[in-house]
Parts: C-alpha cells; structure tokens; sequence
C-alpha cells in the first residue's frame, strides 16, 4: 500500500525532508501517487509538512501500529519480515493460526488495535480494549522435536522484557512461568500454541501471542482485574507510543529467535535474575487442590523447583503458580 511505503520512508529520516521526486523515484510510483499517499495520511493524524523546493517531513505521528510505522526498522529481521497490521480481529493468535495453515512463512507477525475474543492461558479471556494496548502474534517454524520447544515460552518472557526496557527504560520482572510482571501487577500475557504433523507428530508451527497494557488507565480494567494489572503508562506516568515498543519487542524476539536454542545459558541466566517467583511462598493450584510451598529456583530446564513442609522438594513443569503479595494471595 502506497501510504506504508511513503511513511515508511519519512520514518526513515526523522526531522528531514524529502522530495516528492525522490519518493517516487525510489518507490517507483508517481509524484501524484505520492501526493495521494501523503494526503491519505493526514487524514488519518500523521502531521506531515511540505515546504516548496524541499518535500515533505513528518512532524507528528498518531498511536497507531501500521506496516509502515514497523518496517523500515524491522528491515533486517527474520521475525517481522512479513507484517500484518490489522484494525479489528477475534484473536491475534487465531489469525496468524489460520494464516500458518494456509502456508504463511516463519517470521509473520500479525498486529491488532482491538481483539474481541483475546485468548490467555487455560482458555481464558485477555481483555484488549481498542488502541490501548499491544496484540501481537508471531508464527515461528522451527526444526525441533515436540518435546524440545517445551521452554520457549520462558525464552519469549525474556525477549518481552528486554523489549519493554529497550523502549521504556524500565525492566519488567517474570512470574513462572510466563506473566510479565510491573510493581507486583501483571502487565503482559505470553500465549504459545504449537501445532504438530498429524502423519508425523513432528512440530509443523509455533504461535506466540503477546498481549501488553501499554496505555490503559484503571477504568479500562474490568473490576475483577483492576486491582491486579497495570499498563506501562501507569508506571511511567506518561504514555508510551505502542508502534516503538512493538518494534522493540519484536527485535528482541529476533534477536531471541536467532539464539533459540543453542544460547541456553544465557537466556537462562536471565531468566532466573527476572523471576520474582523464587525465594517466595507459592501456591501450587490444581483442578481440586492448592497446596502451599516455598518457590526453591529454577532449574536448568526453566521448570520451578519447590519445597513443601514435610523438607520434600518437587519440580514443577507446567501449571497454575499463585505468588504470595502478587494477585491478591496474602
């Protein structure tokens, strides 16, 4: 679309002008097709200035997550090669599922303003009110046994805050296994879904849904959830431009993706420095009981390793861990 094309390149050099001949010359497309992009985008917010003899520069941008507000800095990245930056969808996850299906290529990301069905762990609801927040999902095809991508979710909890501190400044923390956590709230929810071969039980594709509060005041919580979340520009006191953090966050997935997963160590090491789950009293929850414990570490397979009363140590691979002082468990 040509209005991407021309934002991307005014992305490109920020506070410059460029011509209308350059443009074109470089997009291939007329100096009035050039024009009709630039008008396009003023009427959608972007404040875009023209000065004659010297084009056009962009001055002022909308919050809104758009192909050409990512691509110019995502040019070089494996995850993010492809965009899809949507306007309304039923769930990020879903869509780049359906895509996945159809054949789309590793690297797609799919974007979203406002879901109406936002999916979270063991099928519950992510509430993704409309220009709010960031709903990103990225298709990964990796060549790895089922079995063998069982911590990526935890290498994505990283990638996620080093994003958010690459564009904020401030490092969220990690609950085990996957919530993002910011002055004891949640901030962010991590959702991956693999979908395997059915001739072959081999892994065909993995999904990875990321949901951040980024610009949410209290009232666009539901009340049973207010208390426990936050959005970033409630700790920052100031908003946060959501297309520089989906940049962020999906360079550091790159980055996390190119490394995945031979550079174990490190991202393990990081791992354990983010989790604020260790050294705490945990509830252990199942179906038909909770059982108290003491949060030990995380060991080298990214699993939780508890002790009970009794002295007895379990590790714990998958499941519901409360942390007490978060979420309401005192």
């Amino acid at each position: 679309m040509s209005r991407d094309r021309v934002l991307a390149l005014l992305r490109e050099r920020p506070g410059e002008y460029l011509s209308g001949e350059a443009m074109s010359r470089t997009l291939g497309i007329s100096r009035a097709g050039v024009w009709k992009a630039i008008e396009g985008l003023r009427q959608e917010g972007y404040v875009v200035a023209s000065a004659p003899n010297r084009g056009y520069r962009l001055e002022n941008s909308p919050d809104r997550l758009r192909v050409g507000e990512l691509f110019g800095l995502l040019s070089d990245a494996k995850i993010g090669s492809q965009l899809v930056c949507l306007d309304t969808i039923d769930s990020t996850n879903t869509e780049c599922k359906r895509r996945a299906m159809a054949g789309a290529p590793e690297g797609l990301v799919v974007t979203a303003e406002e879901q109406t069905g936002g999916r979270g762990r063991r099928g519950r609801g992510f509430q993704s009110p409309r220009g709010k927040g960031l709903y990103l999902s990225a298709l990964f095809r990796p060549d790895l046994e089922p079995g063998q991508a069982s911590d990526f979710t935890a290498w994505v909890a990283v990638a996620v805050c080093d994003g958010i501190e690459a564009c904020c400044g401030v490092r969220p923390q990690i609950k085990w296994t996957n919530d993002i956590i910011l002055n004891g709230k949640k901030l962010v929810g991590i959702l991956t879904e693999l979908s395997l071969v059915s001739e072959t039980n081999t892994l065909d594709y993995m999904v990875t849904g990321i949901g951040v509060n980024v610009n949410q005041t209290p009232e666009d919580f539901s009340e049973d959830v207010r208390e426990m979340a936050t959005s970033l520009s409630q700790a920052l006191g100031r908003p946060v431009r959501r297309a520089d953090l989906a940049a962020q966050i999906i360079l550091a997935l790159d980055r996390m993706y190119a490394a995945y997963p031979e550079d174990r160590a490190e991202y393990l090491a990081k791992y354990r420095a983010d989790c604020i789950t260790t050294g705490h009293q945990v509830q252990l929850i199942t179906p038909t009981a909770r059982r108290q414990a003491f949060a030990l570490e995380i060991n080298d397979d990214f699993n939780l390793v508890v002790e009970h009363y009794n002295g007895k140590k379990e590790t714990i691979s998958a499941g519901e861990v409360s942390v007490r002082g978060m979420y309401g468990y005192v």
